[in-house]
């Protein structure tokens, strides 16, 4: 509320200056909101970052597939395979290649589809990863010469670094 006041016979207004007649307790109680503020500011930071740790530390699926080593790095590869166009590290095969590693890895799972071919980078020279007839994925390792060498369950491992 504006000051009024009469000097020299004339009237004069004035705009209060904010703050100018608050109290102590107005004052106090200021001070209080901004403290409850940001303790529940911080209180609230503390437990998104806490949740955030706790989902990385279990491999939760809101990773964002960076490569690093361990187990969250699997579970990131693991999301849906099926729907890469090929594994990290990896190159997808073309051409005779590709065709030769396609016969030899069907020839292995009878009855499987397969999913793709490509170079791997676990220790094999290629990997073939199909579906088998009950549903479930199967990954077979082949060497250069297109011998398959052994098979694992899934989509095989995650890369080592």
């Amino acid at each position: 509320m504006p000051a009024v006041g009469e000097v020299g016979g004339r009237e004069w207004e004035c705009a209060s200056i904010p703050g100018a007649h608050e109290t102590k307790e107005d004052i106090m109680s200021t001070s209080r909101v901004r403290t409850l503020l940001a303790t529940a500011a911080l209180m609230a930071g503390a437990t998104v970052g806490a949740a955030g740790i706790a989902d990385a530390a279990s491999g939760g699926s809101t990773s964002t597939g960076s490569s690093s080593s361990g187990g969250g790095a699997a579970q990131a590869w693991a999301a849906n395979p099926a729907s890469m166009t090929h594994g990290p590290g990896e190159t997808l095969l073309t051409g005779s290649t590709a065709a030769s590693v396609k016969q030899a890895a069907l020839a292995a799972v009878p009855g499987a589809t397969m999913i793709r071919v490509e170079t791997d980078s676990s220790g094999a020279a290629y990997e073939a990863h199909l579906t088998k007839a009950d549903g479930t994925q199967v990954t077979v390792k082949l060497n250069s010469a297109f011998k398959v060498t052994g098979t694992e369950s899934g989509f095989g491992a995650a890369p080592s670094h």
